[in-house]
């Protein structure tokens, strides 16, 4: 019997050999990178790194496919925001097989918007693929609890204080190489 939603009493397959078991362990660490490496190419807008973790034939919307739909979808989307971060939490697995699995991701997340910083709560239900020995993310679900107000942020100097810092996220050279693409407003 399969839940709605990932992770939520499937049945879960087990491994039942000592080389199973320890894949399945290497599996796990390897599909739990997958949500922060993907926070992490939203955040510093590298849309590359982005793509690289989903499957190649990744569907994207009703009728489009593949990474460099992906790319192109993602990279218009994120033209509409200003700086973002995505604080990656709680990931449940549920594995059907050794190849394939599904998740939930809880995530807080944070969008700069006309000087405003707007914070919300979300969660993905995610199915993962592995591929050539490799996990994909197949797909990506985003569900939203909501938004909280917008508040103004000051920025904070730590220099004073003997600290010195590269301000995020201008200090990822592909958060500069998204906006020279120069998008419309």
């Amino acid at each position: 019997m399969t839940s709605t939603f990932p992770g939520a009493g499937d049945q879960e397959w087990q491994p039942s050999t000592t080389d199973e078991k320890l894949d399945h362990l290497r599996s796990a660490q390897q599909i739990q990178q997958l949500p922060m490496r993907y926070a992490l190419a939203i955040d510093s807008r590298d849309m590359d790194a982005l793509a690289e973790l989903f499957v190649e034939d990744v569907r994207v919307g009703k009728r489009l496919y593949g990474r460099d739909e992906l790319k192109r979808w993602m990279t218009t989307t994120l033209a509409k925001l200003g700086r973002t971060i995505h604080l990656v939490a709680n990931h449940i697995l549920s594995f059907s097989d050794a190849d394939h699995a599904t998740g939930v991701v809880y995530c807080r997340d944070e969008v700069e918007r006309d000087g405003y910083w707007i914070v919300g709560h979300l969660q993905y239900w995610d199915t993962y693929e592995r591929r050539g020995g490799r996990w994909y993310f197949v797909r990506r679900l985003y569900n939203r609890w909501g938004v909280v107000d917008e508040v103004v942020r000051t920025r904070i100097d730590f220099e004073d204080q003997g600290l010195t810092a590269h301000e995020l996220p201008h200090a990822w050279p592909t958060w500069k190489q998204f906006q020279d693409q120069g998008f419309p407003e």
